[in-house]
């Protein structure tokens, strides 16, 4: 039975192995510290955050999220360590929340491996405070209880950690928030809050272990603040939501820049929810697949998700495999860091008793200690195997019925291509994938409109298999991946509802570019010089400054007559080249301001050819959803934090796909007189 606890209240642990779950509101920081007796801790390496998200028996959250799940081990920690303190604290910066009074209150569970709650706690009575001890698991004569704790701290991190006596406090507050900003650049943006996702058991076991996708406790409140009967992110099999990111960051609902009825007055995020289904719950999956022969798993089929169209069960289903796949590999991780952690302590043990010394009982432990690792291994492997077989075969069945917005360039969909009559929801930007799990590819699906401008890195990098391209050649791939981008865009707008702009200053980029000024599909002719690239930047400053005044005097139709309403992308080639301070400084405000009200920015630029700059630069790279023309594995999922390893979606080899769809999206914005 659980004990739900009030501040003040403990509770015995029943066993070593544990995992405590944070709900909130928004995102929070997680963390936790190790202290003695008196809560002391001795050390900033006594303290685990995002940005050194492992201790020994110990493991939280790599960024912020609305939910946590943080793995300990009490058997692992240190004899010296007799408090466990869970801290959260609130993301400094952007537009979140700035004090714990002004978002739900957390609610923290711990549970044994299998999801069993142990003991509750909600953490309420915070008003100015932004950083708090939510509970602590602390050792008494030999047994461990977990306390409910709640004290808050209205000075932040710093004031907390120096509150437990932390001489480095104000300085490791500072790394913990600077490796949160960083998470979130590299972080791929969730969805905002939707439909929960239908992820169907397809006949994989339940998974254990830290990590694994197994249901939350049930809390009053959901990520971002939904109540319980609202919208919920997609997310895996039982599973409430998925965590979003920071607000202001990736996953925030971002406004277009085109006036509509469901933009408010004061220029706020748009509802994206149909008007008269607001408070509905979607319909559910369609019929599931007939029943398998006894002994093997259900055959999965495309669109097993909710949803209120089959575009939008497809989105449902791909972001519920990514979060499965996250899942399951982060309980295996976790299950092989386990067994390394008992094998070490196990050695350690056989080299601390002299009786091992004496025959040969030395080597059998020693051997009884590897042989169980290996088991323990390989038990998780077969777990793994298990999944990601379920998942590929899911993905086979998926991947041939997405629609072109989702759609690889080589799917048949594109040679029955149409020039669509309504915006899609999302965007297919390449594929991601694990190195434990390399034969699936999870289509990485953006929602639209583009909350966040893009930069395609054409540095010089290592590819996975070690070989290096240089620098003219990842320009030319850097702005080639750019091209086949934009003329996604393109493609799955309405006619005249999508513009592009360019900017190649020294005109290095013509080949590259041919298909979108041969076929027509540009505003104008790509800028060149000085004065094309101000001109350019000033007419997109000048619109995004229209729009919104329009907006937040609440007056979306007293735009000036022959505006472009439609999305306008500004492709930036060759980046800083003909770009003086002026120059960057209206390329930092298209940056920050542009999507909010339809303006985007695709950057393809080598950080290090603008390091001239200094910091001034910092804001703009942090800003922008960093991709590559070649695979890499920068890119982190939202809810685990994995290094996923990205792949762009290129058009085959010798394929006129692109051209061929291009075309038609020039005669259709002809025949619009666009």
């Amino acid at each position: 039975m659980t004990a739900e606890l009030t501040r003040g209240q403990n509770h015995p642990l029943p066993r070593a192995r544990l995992e405590i779950r944070v709900s909130a509101g928004t995102p929070v920081v997680a963390g936790a510290t190790l202290g003695d007796e008196n809560g002391t801790i001795h050390g900033v390496e006594r303290v685990a955050h995002p940005g050194a998200p492992t201790l020994p028996g110990l493991e939280v959250s790599r960024q912020a999220a609305a939910d946590h799940r943080l793995a300990v081990d009490l058997d692992a920690v240190s004899d010296a360590v007799h408090r466990v303190s869970v801290l959260l604290a609130l993301p400094v910066g952007g537009n979140g929340p700035a004090r714990f009074g002004a978002v739900a209150a957390p609610f923290i569970a711990v549970t044994d491996l299998d999801g069993g709650e142990v003991a509750s706690y909600t953490v309420t009575g915070l008003e100015a405070e932004t950083a708090v001890v939510a509970l602590e698991l602390y050792r008494r004569q030999g047994a461990w209880k977990v306390r409910a704790v709640g004290q808050g701290y209205a000075g932040g991190l710093a004031e907390l950690l120096a509150d437990q006596k932390l001489s480095q406090a104000h300085q490791l507050a500072a790394s913990i928030h600077e490796a949160v900003s960083s998470g979130l650049a590299r972080s791929i943006p969730a969805p905002p809050a939707t439909a929960p996702a239908h992820r169907p058991d397809h006949g994989t076991a339940p998974r254990t272990g830290p990590g694994a996708p197994v249901p939350p406790p049930t809390s009053p409140y959901d990520p971002q603040g939904a109540s319980a009967s609202g919208p919920q992110t997609p997310g895996a099999a039982g599973r409430p939501g998925a965590p979003q990111p920071y607000p202001g960051g990736p996953g925030e609902p971002a406004t277009t820049g085109q006036p509509s009825a469901s933009a408010p007055a004061g220029g706020g995020p748009i509802d994206y929810s149909h008007p008269r289904r607001q408070n509905a719950a979607p319909p559910p999956p369609p019929p599931a697949a007939p029943p398998a022969e006894p002994g093997q798993s259900a055959r999965p089929v495309a669109g097993d998700a909710t949803g209120w169209s089959m575009e939008e069960r497809l989105y449902n289903q791909v972001w519920g495999m990514f979060e499965d796949l996250a899942r399951t590999t982060a309980a295996y991780r976790s299950a092989v860091d386990f067994a390394e952690s008992r094998m070490e302590k196990e050695l350690d043990q056989v080299l601390s008793d002299p009786r091992s010394r004496i025959g040969g009982q030395g080597d059998a432990a020693r051997e009884a200690a590897r042989s169980r690792h290996g088991q323990l291994v390989s038990q998780a492997r077969e777990v793994l195997d298990r999944d990601v077989a379920q998942l590929v075969a899911e993905a086979e069945v998926v991947e041939p019925a997405l629609p072109a917005a989702f759609a690889r360039w080589d799917n048949p969909v594109w040679h029955a291509y149409r020039v669509p009559m309504e915006i899609p929801m999302a965007l297919r930007l390449g594929d991601l994938h694990l190195p434990e799990a390399d034969r699936i590819r999870v289509p990485m699906l953006i929602r639209l409109p583009l909350e966040r401008g893009l930069w395609i890195d054409s540095g010089r990098s290592p590819s996975l298999d070690g070989s290096f391209a240089d620098s003219h050649e990842m320009r030319r791939l850097g702005l080639e991946a750019a091209v086949a981008h934009a003329a996604r865009l393109l493609a799955i707008y309405p006619a005249g509802e999508f513009t592009v702009h360019v900017i190649d200053p020294a005109g290095s980029g013509a080949q590259a570019l041919a298909p979108l000024v041969q076929s027509g599909v540009l505003a104008a002719p790509p800028a060149q010089g000085a004065a094309g690239t101000a001109d350019v930047l000033a007419r997109l400053t000048q619109r995004v400054d229209l729009v919104q005044m329009a907006l937040r005097a609440g007056a979306p139709d007293a735009l000036p007559p022959g505006l472009d309403t439609s999305q306008q992308l500004l492709i930036v080639n060759d980046f800083p080249h003909g770009f003086d301070d002026r120059a960057v400084n209206q390329l930092r405000y298209l940056a920050d301001e542009g999507p909010a009200v339809g303006v985007h920015l695709m950057m393809v630029a080598d950080r290090e050819e603008s390091a001239g700059f200094g910091p001034l630069l910092d804001p703009l790279w942090r800003s922008l959803l960093r991709l590559t023309p070649v695979a890499d594995d920068h890119l982190a999922d939202p809810w685990v934090g994995h290094a996923w390893t990205y792949e762009p979606p290129l058009v085959p080899p010798g394929s006129q796909v692109l051209r061929q769809v291009l075309s038609q999206v020039a005669a259709a914005r002809r025949s619009w007189g666009r």
